[in-house]
């Protein structure tokens, strides 16, 4: 397992990311260090490692859905676009994706024995993670430090995310040529940004609780105004002083978007849409090494085993070609905000795209779409919540999900989850065939439950729906914790049901 020296790479660029500052042999000891700890990982499940590296490589929803086509395409899926026709386009065996607005991305695989009104097998996820975002205008100042402002999205414990190495991320809309635009990913590396907390000496109240106003506290510096006059004042361009002054944000900004971008002027960048997230890169972790350390495991895992679920089913000899059923996986945006966008679950989007797929495959009655709705199912995978050590009273006594024992049912009398007997005796099914452990999360009944994408598309669609996610610690954190067992647990599982559930669900009599 070729891991050690990517790993290694990971750390230096981390911890020196100015080399030159150090002596050599400083920077030797320190590689040598790393090296030793690096050999540890080969008990690591690769499947772990693997997505250490998918969720590095993911710092906003733009560069999540960038990651899965890339992958998509390496394993032989086509591009389609949603303004063109797919007609005459879509064979049995294909594989295809499309994303809309960069931020959602579908992707499928046609069987080979499907017909038109045969069903879906359809894995959903979401790409976005609570974060702090950049402002339409975020130029502001204060006390001679130059600021960024910023404004929450989703619901983030937010206090983490003081005193954090943070950088930017998203994606600009930059000029490439006369009245041509593009959008690009930006993704920066170094820690540009960050949000001091204050003194316990200047508040001593701090001790009885860290109390703070979002807008006036959660607002992050990026340079002294002392350095950054210095650097105007040396620049001989009179020009871009004077067009700093209008600008709805710091210079000092977007200048390390020009130079990230590889572009030449501001005038080149006409807007962005920029997350805020931790520099400090997703690890294993643990005595053992048993816990994945990182941010947006909620929820990244799930897109990620649902892509790799989906990728490793259509390896496997003869699968798709025996398939009555259409494989698909969806990663929406928005989720964390309500899914109410162009381009979220809230959307006709799911909906669209199951129409057009099965019309692109030649429908054959009126009623084609509706009769494969009632032969599909949906799979919302979304991360679920592993018992706390420290605070375990917070779940009900008989549903305590531990890592490592397997992907978490979640359950709800009052809909919060779509789940049902009949959709998870199918589940159950699918990962008995792969050995997959499944364990049962249900809340308190004195405490409120959280919903996903699950409830809303099987409202909406009539589709029989299950929900489920890994388990982990410290939800919407900057800093998750969640097994490294259970990736491979949630990957088998996907895979499993891709592969059987057509066969699972004939045997399945209820209406």
């Amino acid at each position: 397992m070729e891991i050690s020296r990517d790993l290694i790479h990971y750390s230096c660029d981390f911890f020196f990311p100015y080399k030159n500052y150090f002596t050599s042999k400083f920077v030797r000891v320190k590689i040598h260090t790393m090296a030793n700890y690096a050999t540890d990982y080969s008990a690591v499940p690769i499947e772990a490692v693997d997505f250490v590296k998918f969720v590095n490589n993911s710092p906003s929803p733009f560069h999540a859905v960038e990651e899965a086509l890339t992958r998509l395409v390496g394993a032989g899926f086509e591009e389609l676009k949603e303004r063109d026709s797919w007609t005459g386009k879509l064979k049995p065996n294909g594989k295809y994706y499309f994303t809309r607005n960069k931020s959602t991305i579908i992707a499928f695989a046609v069987g080979g024995k499907y017909t038109p009104g045969n069903g879906f097998s359809i894995v959903g996820t979401h790409s976005d993670s609570p974060c702090l975002k950049v402002k339409p205008v975020s130029k502001k100042s204060s006390a001679k430090y130059l600021q960024v402002g910023v404004e929450t999205y989703g619901g983030g414990l937010w206090h983490t995310w003081f005193d954090r190495d943070l950088s930017v991320a998203g994606r600009v809309m930059v000029e490439t040529g006369e009245n041509k635009f593009e959008h690009k990913l930006v993704h920066v590396r170094r820690p540009i940004l960050r949000v001091p907390t204050l003194a316990i000496h200047l508040d001593r109240n701090v001790i009885d609780g860290f109390k703070f106003n979002n807008e006036t506290h959660l607002t992050p510096l990026i340079a002294t105004a002392t350095k950054a006059f210095e650097g105007e004042k040396n620049s001989d361009d009179k020009e871009k002083k004077e067009q700093n002054e209008d600008l709805k944000h710091h210079s000092s900004l977007l200048n390390v978007l020009i130079h990230e971008l590889g572009i030449k002027t501001v005038n080149q960048i006409h807007d962005f849409e920029l997350c805020l997230y931790d520099t400090q890169q997703a690890t294993i972790g643990g005595a053992f090494n048993e816990f994945i350390f990182s941010a947006r495991l909620d929820n990244l895992m799930m897109s990620y085993c649902a892509l790799i679920g989906l990728i490793n089913s259509i390896k496997k000899i003869n699968s798709l070609d025996e398939d009555p059923n259409i494989r698909l996986i969806a990663f929406f945006d928005n989720e964390e905000v309500g899914s109410v966008s162009a381009h979220g679950a809230g959307s006709k989007l799911i909906e669209s795209s199951l129409r057009r797929i099965t019309y692109g495959l030649d429908m054959v009655s009126p009623t084609t779409f509706e009769e494969s709705i009632h032969k599909s199912l949906l799979i919302s995978a979304d991360m679920a919540h592993a018992v706390h050590p420290n605070y375990s009273e917070k779940h009900e006594e008989n549903h305590k999900p531990q890592m490592h024992n397997g992907v978490v049912i979640k359950i709800n009398a009052n809909q919060r989850y779509a789940t049902t007997a009949a959709t998870t005796l199918i589940l159950r099914q699918a990962a008995k065939k792969y050995n997959v452990p499944l364990q049962e999360f249900c809340a308190r009944a004195d405490s409120p439950c959280g919903s996903t994408i699950g409830p809303m598309i099987s409202a909406n669609l009539g589709l029989r729906t299950v929900d489920v996610g890994n388990p982990q610690l410290s939800m919407h954190s900057i800093r998750e914790t969640a097994g490294t067992d259970d990736v491979g647990h949630a990957i088998k599982l996907f895979q499993g049901f891709f592969e059987e559930f057509a066969k699972i669900d004939s045997n399945v009599a209820i209406d």
